[in-house]
C-alpha cells in the first residue's frame, strides 16, 4: 500500500473546499475559495521548490549563498545593472519559478518559460 504524498493530500483537500464552495454563501465561501487556493500554492510549492530554483539563479550571478535581497543591495548601490552579465536571466528565473507556485496561469508566465 502506497501513502499519499504531501501534495497529494493537499490536492485532495483542495479539491473538496472546491466541490463545497458553491454550496456555501457569503464569506464561508470566500474563505473556502482562498483556502482551496492557499493548499494549492503549498502543494505546488512542495512539488516545484521555488526556493531551491532562485538560490540557484542567484548563486549562478553573485555566487554560494546569495539571495534575493543581495541583488536588491547591489541594484541600488549601483553595482549590478541592466547590462551585468546573467542578471536578467536570474531576475527572469526566480520570478518564473515564484509565478508557477503562485500562480501558475498568469499569461507573462509562458513567455518569461519560453524566452529562457
Amino acid at each position: 500500500m502506497s501513502v499519499p504524498t504531501a501534495p497529494a493530500l493537499l490536492d485532495a483537500v483542495a479539491e473538496f473546499l472546491a466541490a463545497i464552495e458553491p454550496k456555501l454563501a457569503g464569506r464561508s465561501a470566500f474563505h473556502a475559495k482562498v483556502a482551496a487556493n492557499v493548499l494549492r500554492i503549498v502543494a505546488r510549492e512542495l512539488v516545484q521548490h521555488p526556493d531551491v530554483v532562485e538560490a540557484a539563479a542567484y548563486a549562478e550571478l553573485l555566487g554560494p549563498g546569495a539571495t534575493a535581497a543581495d541583488v536588491c543591495a547591489q541594484l541600488r548601490d549601483g553595482r549590478l545593472d541592466e547590462r551585468t552579465p546573467g542578471l536578467l536571466d536570474a531576475l527572469i528565473a526566480a520570478t518564473a519559478a515564484r509565478l508557477a507556485v503562485d500562480n501558475p496561469r498568469y499569461a507573462t508566465l509562458a513567455r518569461l518559460t519560453e524566452a529562457r
